[in-house]
């Protein structure tokens, strides 16, 4: 009773009228930068911090958190209309977004993340009214050996971002994995695989990689095929069926528990609980197989899991100081800059605030959905631009996007030469998403392992006597089990008709 009466108080902070207009600008602005492919969150909320300079600390605070989360949803926008994901957590919804825009259902995808959106940020705000504390020292329990465990059930989900063939699906996380290790070792420190370029000592940027075998890849294809249908397909319906709200239903509540529950755990990071995601919805589907081909809950789910994440990554935040993602760290940096520390007295030394922009995620998704399905005809009707000037258009944003990160011409370079990978994907029908997952997941689970390693002096038992990493790898064993299973059974079914 005592969390409900504060938040209440909150409210009465959040609903005072500057701090409404703070967190509508916020929401609009973070739409709009992750719209435009390449920015992201993280860089977004960056770039606007010196606008909140001199502005009353919780007022800052609410804008540059509607900014984060408004982010989160505008990279749905570019996925589904251009197949361009505006921001790198929303390219698995490339694959159905995209294809549903295909056959006219552009509005129904848009207006199905929307509400994804708003239900996977409303009942993470609950939880963390309700549970922060609790989940938060749960996920404390998670050391080298559970975060390299937990990783290696995310590279497990490969199997079931399958297309129509798994060995295709573990040739293309192959290629991700070799992708991943080039950089820095992690624990020696020596550059690795980077033939004497600087601009490898990072490894490869995941944006660039993305805008490239997504968005640089279609357009080849769309070049090479000459066909205008993507982006002149007359639009049935503006809004969702009922059978598309009856088929949502569910993957946006898995999808709300995978973005709340990897949320809680720092260092996941926005992109994974969306690929953990897709791959749950695929597994549970009925019709895993038509996936890929403009099925919606492979858009609800991932896009319930992007916002749910973004609300809960704020837990530990608040909670233990540790922010969980770099946009996180951001918030964090401007907090302090405030002269308020995160962590364990947070509650105790700032209440108000806290609960003021706690109050004030209930208001911005309630913001963010009244915002965005009247604006969904807007975007729909992007798709009635030619041909021609659209894939400018795309090229021109995917080169603006690559270049903004680092000012550098060699992440255009990567850019490019990754879109050529994407194109020859496509041709040889061999499924791009296992490959961004391993690049993805690789340093995070060589980081695990080799730290695991490290604390048990080489003892590699300490992945299998410690309960919670135990546990988690027979999930992965499992999960590779019956999805190897399944593709032996498949391929001797098709071989017997």
């Amino acid at each position: 009773m005592e969390s409900l009466q504060l938040l209440l108080d909150g409210f009465g902070v959040a609903c005072q009228p500057l701090n409404l207009l703070l967190a509508f600008a916020g929401c609009l602005m973070g739409t709009l930068i992750g719209v435009l492919p390449g920015i992201g969150p993280a860089a977004g909320t960056a770039m606007l911090i010196p606008v909140t300079i001199g502005m009353n600390p919780t007022g800052a605070i609410i804008m540059l958190a509607s900014i984060f989360y408004g982010a989160m949803y505008g990279g749905t926008i570019t996925s589904v209309l251009i197949n361009t994901p505006g921001e790198a957590a929303s390219a698995i919804t490339c694959l159905d977004g995209y294809q549903m825009a295909r056959q006219g259902r552009a509005g129904s995808a848009l207006a199905i993340a929307a509400i994804g959106s708003f239900v996977g940020g409303t009942i993470t705000t609950m939880g963390l009214v309700l549970v922060a504390l609790p989940l938060t020292r749960f996920a404390l329990r998670f050391g080298p050996p559970e975060f390299f465990a937990l990783m290696l059930v995310g590279l497990s989900l490969v199997t079931g971002l399958a297309g129509r063939s798994l060995i295709r699906a573990l040739l293309s996380a192959v290629l991700g994995l070799l992708i991943a290790q080039v950089g820095i070792d992690l624990v020696m420190g020596a550059p690795r695989f980077t033939f004497g370029r600087m601009e490898l000592l990072d490894g490869f940027g995941i944006v660039p990689v993305v805008m490239g075998v997504f968005g640089i890849g279609e357009i080849l294809i769309n070049a090479e095929s000459r066909s205008q249908s993507v982006l002149n397909t007359r639009m049935r319906s503006l809004l969702p069926t009922r059978k598309d709200l009856k088929d949502s239903a569910l993957p946006i509540v898995r999808g709300t528990a995978v973005g709340f529950l990897l949320g809680l755990i720092p260092g996941v990071g926005a992109i994974i609980p969306t690929f953990v995601s897709y791959a749950m919805e695929k597994r549970v589907s009925k019709t895993p197989e038509r996936f890929g081909t403009g099925m919606i809950e492979g858009v609800a789910g991932p896009e319930t899991a992007n916002n749910s994440y973004a609300n809960a990554s704020l837990i530990p935040l608040f909670t233990l100081g540790i922010p969980g993602s770099p946009t996180t760290a951001i918030l964090m940096g401007a907090l302090m800059m405030n002269g308020i520390i995160p962590g364990p007295s947070l509650f105790k030394d700032s209440g108000q605030l806290v609960w003021a922009v706690i109050a004030s995620l209930y208001i911005g998704n309630v913001i963010l959905l009244v915002l965005n399905l009247p604006l969904i005809p807007m975007w729909v009707a992007l798709l009635k631009i030619p041909f021609s000037i659209m894939t400018v258009l795309i090229f021109t944003f995917c080169v603006i996007g690559a270049y903004s990160l680092s000012n550098s011409v060699f992440d255009i370079g990567v850019m490019l030469g990754f879109g050529l990978l994407g194109y020859a994907f496509r041709k040889l029908d061999i499924p791009l998403a296992p490959m961004i997952l391993t690049m993805i997941l690789g340093p995070l689970m060589e980081r695990g392992l080799r730290q695991s390693l490290e604390m048990s002096n080489g003892d590699a038992s300490i992945l299998f006597t410690r309960p919670l990493s135990g546990t988690l790898l027979v999930i992965a064993l499992l999960i590779i089990a019956t999805s190897t299973f399944r593709a032996f059974s498949a391929v001797k079914g098709e071989t017997e008709v």
